[in-house]
């Protein structure tokens, strides 16, 4: 069973992975920001952990939080790939599926949101998780379906949303810089977009590389996470 401070660190740990729906961004600045974010996530798959790290790594400071983080976030992308590969194969119901899944999941991680911050938290926390879980689902059924348009505005509010909730997640703990967490948000969205166009051309071998790389990069944020909240709970996380 979870603790408080571990579902604390859960919740934060998926806001990371939500992001809720803001006005459209000038498309110059989403191109831009949407071009970094690709590069960073094309660079995200070489950054391995050096000796030096990996002699360390039995010195994490709460490795039952940084092992469960990992697995809730490898679970959202789990999830959001199943659904890209149900519509490239035009499985309807195995789309729903892994849809409900998502949504299911975001109910999970509100509900346990307001247990600890109270209603409005969780309320807030459904709204982030549910944007970008509908940013993520309107760009693939747009380039599934072919709507460069629909697909379009999907990485925009993909992309506008990165601040905001660079901006909550900030607010919420000093360990976070800004700019860091807004730029690890442009670069997992940026997994997702060059994922689903892999899926759809059926580059077998291109996803399989670049699923590696979300993995690698959800791996690096969850590890983030569970070091800030480690340092904001010293007495909770373990």
């Amino acid at each position: 069973m979870y603790t408080p401070a571990t579902t604390l660190a859960l919740a934060l740990a998926l806001a990371l992975a939500g992001c809720n729906q803001a006005p459209p961004q000038e498309e110059a600045t989403a191109a831009a920001d949407l071009a970094a974010a690709d590069a960073v996530a094309d660079a995200s798959v070489a950054l391995e952990p050096s000796p030096a790290a990996a002699a360390g790594a039995n010195d994490v400071a709460a490795p039952q939080l940084q092992a469960t983080m990992r697995e809730l976030w490898h679970g959202h992308i789990v999830h959001a790939r199943d659904y890209a590969l149900a519509m490239h194969a035009g499985n309807a119901s195995d789309a729903a599926a892994a849809a409900d899944a998502v949504v299911e999941n975001a109910r999970q991680i509100s509900n346990a949101v307001a247990g600890f911050y109270g209603d409005a938290a969780g309320g807030r926390m459904l709204t982030l998780l549910g944007g970008h879980w509908g940013a993520v689902k309107a760009m693939t059924d747009g380039r599934t379906a072919g709507n460069a348009d629909a697909a379009a505005k999907a990485m925009d509010d993909l992309t506008a949303n990165a601040g905001e909730i660079a901006g909550f997640l900030a607010g919420a703990n000093p360990n976070w810089p800004e700019d860091t967490l807004k730029g690890m948000l442009l670069a997992h969205g940026a997994h997702h977009s060059k994922q689903v166009d892999l899926i759809l051309a059926g580059d077998t071998a291109g996803e399989a590389a670049e699923w590696t790389a979300m993995q690698s990069h959800m791996d690096m944020i969850a590890d983030a996470l569970a070091a800030g909240i480690a340092k904001q709970f010293p007495d909770k996380a373990s």
